[in-house]
């Protein structure tokens, strides 16, 4: 069941990461020049409030510290690009290994 939910949530970490992915790409071809759009740009264009709130949760339970440490440089990075990473790692999460017994197995 959680190998599921874990494969289920990389689809859509995958689908947002496709489409922020078009979206870099049309902007980069109407401009003439490569456009990165940083994923707290695309968070603060989406849902100002939502990204406020979350950096007052974080910076108030955790650390102001992790804040401007790693999180703020995840957000400095192109959206489709964190997005592919997570949907890599819930995939990889998710993963089913193939049984290997009786593979070699002589028929």
């Amino acid at each position: 069941m959680f190998r599921f939910i874990f494969r289920l949530a990389a689809m859509v970490a995958l689908s947002v990461s496709v489409i922020m992915a078009v979206l870099d790409t049309t902007r980069t071809v109407a401009a003439s020049a490569l456009v990165l759009t940083p994923l707290n740009a695309s968070w603060l264009a989406v849902s100002p409030q939502t990204r406020a709130a979350f950096e007052t949760f974080v910076r108030a339970k955790a650390s102001p510290l992790l804040w401007d440490g790693l999180i703020a440089w995840v957000l400095d990075q192109p959206g489709f690009a964190v997005f592919a990473v997570l949907a890599f790692l819930l995939y990889a999460i998710g993963y089913r290994r193939q049984r290997r017994t009786g593979q070699f197995a002589a028929n």
